[in-house]
């Protein structure tokens, strides 16, 4: 759909307008070390390239020990991070002793492989843990510097899950500041960098544990999602990453805590390198609502039907899709056609076109007793007084704020929010939601760009800070999506897409992510590039 006269001079002054921003923080902003020319080593420990499915198997018969696959992790991340950060606090010590624990429970085990297996999915497997979900006697403050010094008590419910199916935490990992943008980086911890080029960034929020796992410095992982926050990292990254349906995996103990309709919105659920891992992961974190998908049904590939949705017509708020990632769609498309003999059938669904203005409207609505969502300066504030965004801006510009600018802009953008949501918008939104609620039915896949361009360069997003639109419209649509990796591109970094369905039938796009793996080769090892 061709942009409009009104439209097209949108464009032109939004553009320009980025433009002058680009060279004004190019201006103020502080030099970063450089990492030009320097890149991750090989994986060497063959250990490091089965998936926690494999691992877990291995570790139960007895052919591996835990604390060895523990301790290659452990070695592995010693070999990254000091490039990556992405890790921001380890527990290396307590892991290896809890994988000698579970060696020492497997000897004793009497019961056999298949009960070690039933009770303990995960028994021995390391796991990387998003810095903004509680880990017990780990830090807890998604970046923000007032925040310093907090430690988690608890577990969060879907890490509790985890550890009792056996899985061996080693670390926490790094965030955007309070997990509200799309490259992880803070004043707390620092800039995380993408494993496949140090310059670029990993994604947000989750973007630690994308840099971690794309680097082979962690198996599986656990993020959540309000916006993108883990799609987006598994595709800068190469691996992959599901999206739930909202109010399937618990969101408590997570911070920051949900207000408003958020809950409707948000998503957390896996991140790993292996599509096998993902499905076992789900069942683990579900916990009791595992029963409300339908995760033990076998799906049949070519009863589903297919659609693939090429970009999101054309709005004036986002980049065009690039050429590489509308090729590698088509390119998913004809071995859908070729493969399974179905007919991918091309869709263009016009209110995508309002993807940011619609996930900007839904995001500030009132809860059903009206109370509306915290203040994200209050949250920048806690546990003090809320910030000044302006005050904060100018000490942004004398390097003396404690805040990035992201969030400085984010706070900003929230002062002027117009006190009623858009008639229009909302229209828009209801319409989009009843289009695709009847077009995907129980047995209907969509593809659909995970973003509009490769993994950008560090604080490019800043002039590009509407891209996420790609992934936010499905958060408030309230769809499943996995994120499945497709290869690298034309620069060495990872292509990718995202595999949506109808709410509650996650089970539909964790098969389709086998496929693709299988026919796409999954995720590839940065060092070996």
């Amino acid at each position: 759909m061709a942009l409009s006269r009104l439209e097209k001079l949108q464009v032109w002054l939004f553009k320009a307008f980025m433009d002058a921003l680009f060279a004004l923080f190019r201006l103020f902003a502080p030099l970063r070390a450089g990492v030009s020319g320097k890149k991750l080593p090989p994986v060497g420990d063959p250990l490091l390239l089965l998936s926690a499915t494999q691992l877990a198997k291995k570790i139960r018969r007895k052919e591996v020990s835990s604390v060895e696959v523990v301790q290659a992790y452990i070695d592995r991340i010693q070999e990254v991070n000091p490039l990556l950060n992405a890790v921001i606090k380890d527990r290396f010590d307590a892991a290896l002793q809890e994988a000698a624990q579970v060696d020492k429970l497997i000897e004793e085990e009497t019961g056999g492989e298949e009960v070690l297996e039933d009770r303990l999915p995960l028994l021995g497997v390391p796991l990387s843990v998003k810095e903004s979900y509680a880990l017990q006697g780990m830090p807890f403050t998604t970046g923000v510097i007032s925040r310093r010094g907090v430690i988690s008590t608890v577990d969060a419910p879907p890490v509790a899950l985890l550890k009792r199916a056996g899985a061996i935490p080693l670390g926490v990992t790094n965030t955007s500041e309070l997990c509200m943008w799309l490259e992880s980086h803070n004043h707390l911890y620092g800039v995380t960098n993408n494993p496949y080029d140090l310059e670029r960034i990993p994604g947000g929020s989750s973007g630690g544990e994308g840099s971690i796992l794309g680097g082979a410095g962690a198996v599986i992982g656990v993020g959540s999602d309000i916006g993108g926050s883990i799609r987006m990292p598994c595709f800068f990254n190469g691996v992959f990453g599901h999206k739930t349906t909202p109010g399937v995996v618990s969101c408590e103990n997570q911070y920051p805590p949900c207000s408003g309709r958020h809950g409707e919105y948000v998503s957390s659920g896996p991140m790993c390198r292996y599509a096998e891992d993902l499905l076992p992961m789900l069942k683990i974190m579900a916990g009791p609502n595992a029963r409300m998908l339908s995760l033990n049904t076998k799906v049949d590939l070519k009863k589903l039907r297919f659609f693939t949705i090429p970009h999101d017509g054309g709005s004036p708020m986002t980049y065009p899709v690039s050429k590489e990632l509308i090729e590698i769609q088509r390119k998913v498309v004809q071995h859908l056609e070729d493969d399974l003999g179905v007919k991918v059938q091309e869709v263009h669904l016009p209110e995508l076109r309002y993807g940011f203005q619609i996930w900007d409207t839904y995001m500030g609505l009132p809860d059903k007793e009206g109370k509306p969502p915290q203040a994200f300066v209050e949250l920048m504030g806690e546990p003090g007084r809320p910030a000044w965004p302006l005050w904060e801006l100018l000490k942004w510009m004398v390097r003396r704020s404690e805040h990035t600018t992201p969030a400085i802009g984010l706070a900003l953008l929230e002062m002027s929010h117009a006190s009623k949501p858009s008639a229009f918008i909302i229209q828009q939104k209801e319409k989009l939601q009843k289009e695709l609620e009847e077009l995907l039915g129980t047995d209907g896949v969509f593809l659909y760009p995970s973003h509009p361009r490769v993994a950008p360069k560090h604080h490019h997003p800043l002039f590009r800070p509407f891209d996420f639109a790609y992934t936010g419209i499905i958060n408030i649509l309230g769809l499943p999506v996995t994120q499945c990796p497709l290869g690298l591109g034309e620069e060495g970094l990872p292509l990718g897409v995202q595999v949506g369905a109808g709410k509650l039938q996650d089970h539909l796009t964790l098969e389709v992510a086998l496929y693709l793996e299988k026919t796409f080769g999954g995720w590839r090892d940065p060092g070996a590039k």
